[in-house]
């Protein structure tokens, strides 16, 4: 005899449980245990460039990046700052600290930026005639680039000041030289003379082993980038230069301390000398106590920008020379800081 037994209500429950098991599993997918958290990465300073476009024709074709803090403070003040080769504005600007200086202090930052279209190693054509000539290339790009800066932000020719390390440097002073008009001071770090090469394989040489040129000659070759006409106010210069620079030799400061002395005619030996921890001192001044010409040999540095130990977690930048100055805030302290 075969007894057929119905099935229970609890059974039904059962095997409807398992039948909603098996669907959740199949449409939830698997989870796994959440890794360990990774240790964070060290991370650069912010930089607040941006760039700026349609700032004049620009016909050396170069980027213009900017930095204005949000509080600014008075008199209006813009720094223009020149990188050296095989770097971005935005490496030198984390190496350096301008930016975190400019919002602090509450100026304008410019960073005129070479492209690769027109240098593979980024550097600027300080050595090509056409491309330093007054009001044309890349000497004319920049300039652009200050006056549109200048007049967005209401600044004076009094409080514009420019710093350039290397090929930046270079053309740091050939802007200063061709437009002595339009500079407070200036800051050469590792760069060389205006009118000190003519194309790339002089420019490698000059590097190396300098020009010789007699005083008359460096300054006739600065007098004529500027055009006719007197000359109603120089910027002051302050130049410096490492001691163990591989890569720019001492004569080049040497030659462009004597451009300089000849601009302003200035006897060499009337120059202060200082001494100091990191190095050797020379400063010229007018009647008034105002620096002129401010050249800085510095010990045991090779070539790059001299700046402080960097802060916790930032990047190493290349040619940023950790030492006991940094010129960016010499720079400052000495020239730029309201009196």
């Amino acid at each position: 005899m075969r007894f057929k037994f119905s099935m229970t209500p609890l059974a039904a429950i059962l095997r409807g449980q398992k039948r909603l098991q098996r669907s959740l599993v199949k449409a939830i997918p698997k989870m796994r245990l959440a890794d360990a958290p990774k240790a964070a990465k060290p991370r650069a300073p912010r930089t607040g460039l941006v760039q700026v476009h349609a700032f004049g024709s620009n016909p050396g074709r170069l980027r213009m990046m900017e930095f204005a803090p949000p509080t600014r403070r008075d008199p209006p003040t813009l720094v223009v700052v020149l990188h050296g080769c095989l770097q971005t504005a935005i490496q030198y600007d984390r190496g350096s600290g301008w930016s975190r200086m400019a919002r602090e202090k509450g100026f304008v930052l410019l960073y005129p930026e070479q492209t690769k279209q027109n240098n593979h190693n980024l550097c600027f054509n300080w050595f090509r005639p056409s491309v330093v000539a007054r009001d044309r290339g890349e000497l004319m790009s920049i300039r652009q680039m200050i006056d549109h800066s200048a007049e967005r932000h209401g600044i004076a020719s009094d409080r514009i000041f420019i710093q350039g390390l290397s090929a930046g440097g270079a053309m740091a002073n050939a802007l200063l030289v061709t437009y002595p008009h339009l500079f407070a001071a200036g800051q050469v770090i590792g760069g060389l003379p205006f009118g000190a090469a003519r194309d790339a394989m002089s420019a490698l040489s000059v590097m190396k082993s300098g020009v010789r040129r007699s005083r008359q000659e460096w300054g006739d070759l600065a007098r004529s980038a500027a055009g006719e006409g007197p000359v109603a106010s120089r910027p002051a210069v302050s130049i410096w230069q490492g001691r163990a620079d591989r890569v720019v030799s001492m004569a080049n400061a040497e030659a462009l301390l004597t451009q300089w002395l000849d601009l302003y005619g200035l006897d060499a030996d009337d120059g202060r000398r200082e001494t100091r921890p990191e190095g050797e001192a020379v400063v010229w001044r007018d009647e008034s106590g105002r620096i002129l010409i401010e050249y800085k040999i510095i010990d045991a540095l090779d070539h790059g920008l001299p700046v402080t130990a960097r802060r916790s977690g930032a990047e190493r930048q290349p040619y940023m020379l950790e030492g006991a100055i940094s010129a960016p805030q010499h720079f400052y302290k000495t020239f730029i800081r309201p009196r």
